[in-house]
Parts: structure tokens; sequence; C-alpha cells
């Protein structure tokens, strides 16, 4: 069974209370990572907005970037701070241009030539500057394949994984050490490699249902937590590397 079903993969099903801590988890991993003083931030998550519209309201400056086969979300954003642009890849970019990269929103595994697009979000990195990565893994990946009766492909191997998506998409899954490996293969500095959340849905559905105050709690127990290169649990993972 998928560790989080199919229907609640984009946060549209009954999992409120996991998808509201999830997405606390994430907000506050982003807030912890940004750089610490005004900065130029590339945002690789497909128009999405909210990482765009934190990342500016921390007093960055947002190139956020738009895949064409993507609409982009309408949200409140700050023109002065944050810049909008339709692209399939960064050559619109000079080479170190930008201080930090943020790839949410699975960005990389929707990219199926990750390797490629690394090396481009490298090139624009300058010197010192970091990336944040979010993939889907392979736990991930195997509970969709076992969804799918495909028990011919539910082998951990070190081959790249190619997982039909429930809306018809592919995605690419990653375990820990590959997705070290994009970072690395990018010549980027791999800083840490976790899974985004370790708690169950089921375990933060009963707490938050006891009490909703513990929300907060609930994110400084998961971010405190540390998993790193625990690939046997969670859907996504997420990763830091910084360009020496």
């Amino acid at each position: 069974m998928l560790p989080i079903p199919a229907e609640e993969l984009n946060g549209s099903g009954t999992l409120g209370p996991y998808w509201t801590f999830y997405r606390a988890v994430a907000a506050e991993q982003l807030s912890r990572w940004l750089p610490g003083q005004p900065s130029v931030v590339l945002d690789l998550s497909g128009g999405r907005g909210r990482w765009s519209a934190q990342a500016s309201r921390a007093g960055h400056r947002v190139i956020e970037v738009i895949d064409f086969r993507r609409t982009a979300e309408r949200g409140v954003r700050d023109a002065d701070r944050v810049r909008q642009v339709r692209a399939d890849d960064l050559a619109f970019l000079p080479d170190e241009s930008v201080d930090a990269v943020v790839a949410e929103e699975r960005a990389m595994s929707v990219e199926l030539m990750a390797e490629s697009a690394m090396l481009d979000v490298a090139r624009v990195l300058r010197p010192g500057g970091r990336a944040l990565v979010c993939v889907d893994s392979l736990v991930l990946g195997m509970a969709i394949l076992a969804e799918q009766e495909q028990w011919q492909h539910l082998r951990q191997t070190g081959e790249v994984m190619l997982v039909p998506w429930p809306d018809g998409g592919i995605t690419r899954c990653f375990s820990s050490s590959q997705l070290r490996e994009l970072l690395m293969g990018a010549g980027l500095e791999v800083e840490w490699v976790r899974p985004r959340t370790v708690l169950s849905p089921s375990t933060v559905d009963h707490v938050l249902g006891s009490d909703n105050r513990a929300l907060a709690w609930l994110v400084r127990t998961e971010l405190e937590a540390h998993p790193d290169d625990d690939d046997t649990v969670g859907i996504h993972l997420v990763a830091s590397a910084r360009k020496t």
C-alpha cells in the first residue's frame, strides 16, 4: 500500500491534518535554510507561488521560473521583489548570478533530465551559493508500483526508477545515494540529505486530533530529528548542497 494513498499525493484528499503539518515543516525548513542576508534566490518550483512569496517576505529578491507547460498559481506576490520568467531552461541567466536555488514541488523528479538541470543550477550559483532540492523517494515509487501491481519492478537497485504517476505523468524517484550523486555530479558539495518527514500521517492525525495546538510542537519534533540519508521512510527526500 502507498504510505499515502494516491488520491492524497497532491494534497487534495482527506488527510488534511497531515498536509497542514507537511506544509508547516516545509515552510520552516525553508525559513531556516534561506540566506541570512538579502540575496538573489532562484525558484524552480514551478510557479506555485508560496516558495517565492516566503523568500520575498524574508527580504530576498526572487526569480521565479515558470515552465511553459505549467500554469502559475495566482497568489500574493511582492512585484518589486519577485520576477516571474517563463522558460524551459536557465539559458537566460548568466554564470554565477544567483545566491540560492530552491527546487521544491518535486522539481527534479518531474525533470527527467535532472543531471542536465543540476549542471545548469551549479552554473548559475555563485561560489558559496546553495541549492535546496526536493525529490520523490524510492519508498514512494515502489508504493505506487505496488498500487499498480507492477511487481516485476519492485526491486531497489542502483538503476534510475521512472514511475508512472497517477495523473498520467512520469516521476523519477531517488534513493538518498542517488540524490547525493545527482548533486555531486554537478560539482556541488552535499551538506545533508533527509526525508522531508519521518512522522507518519496516522501519528500526525492522532496528535492534532487530540490537540490542534500541537502543530508547532510536531514541526519542532520533526526538524530536530536527524534521519540523515535514511531513505526507508517518507514520500520525499530533501537535500541541501553548496557550490564551493
